[in-house]
């Protein structure tokens, strides 16, 4: 799991308030002779008591906390097609290791003309990609599909091909022939920089796979 960085943040402002009330309360109750300048320095101090006791409150709503991770359930592996040109299998291998080191990634499987060319990091129990709904409309509107928090989409059957515990996908077009599909561990994990590194590799890949195997013709 990952630990929230702002945790020990986050309560500060509740001991503090607690901490202060108590204190005043003793202070209260040990004391024989009240006098009028103690009662309003305690009325001062339990406003302030009450204050950081609101802050803490009001904080659990304006700070988001980190996403936490899972760990994906499935081996570790690096399958790629043997049948492939040397060029390719070193591009495909070049990029896959990028996404796996520089973003939350850690499930590739390039999906290209109906077949399974690349599947490495954390790798599903299914080895093949049936397109259902979601895939299918990335091949057909070339268009990126972000899943932020898979397990509350339905279409999350789609993917068996990825860690059944995955937490966010990115299916991202290679052209109008296949998609390059990613799984995160954390869910709303991708920022926007990272969906533009994905873009861009995607893009670099989706050309040199579109002039080095031939087009495969639908039924």
């Amino acid at each position: 799991m990952n630990a929230d960085p702002n945790r020990v943040l986050r309560f500060l402002p509740l001991v503090a308030g607690s901490l202060g009330g108590i204190l005043l309360l003793i202070n209260r109750l040990s004391t024989a002779n009240l006098t009028p300048s103690q009662s309003r320095s305690d009325v001062v101090g339990v406003i302030l008591s009450g204050l950081l006791v609101c802050v803490w409150l009001i904080w659990q709503q304006i700070q988001p906390r980190s996403p936490e991770a899972v760990i994906l359930s499935g081996q570790e592996g690096f399958k790629l097609t043997e049948t492939l040109p040397e060029p390719l299998k070193v591009e495909l291998a070049w990029a896959s290791h990028l996404l796996l080191t520089n973003t939350v990634t850690k499930s590739v499987v390039v999906y290209y003309d109906r077949q399974v060319l690349l599947r490495r990091g954390i790798l599903g129990e299914s080895e093949t990609v049936t397109p259902g709904a979601i895939l299918e409309r990335v091949l057909k509107t070339q268009k990126p599909v972000y899943l932020v928090n898979l397990p509350l989409y339905p279409g999350r059957v789609e993917f068996p091909y990825l860690p059944e515990n995955t937490q966010g996908v990115i299916c991202q077009p290679l052209g109008d022939r296949g998609a390059l599909i990613l799984g995160a561990n954390i869910p709303r994990s991708y920022t926007k920089q990272d969906e533009n590194w994905v873009t861009g590799i995607a893009d670099k890949l989706a050309h040199s796979l579109a002039s080095t195997l031939p087009k495969v013709e639908r039924i």
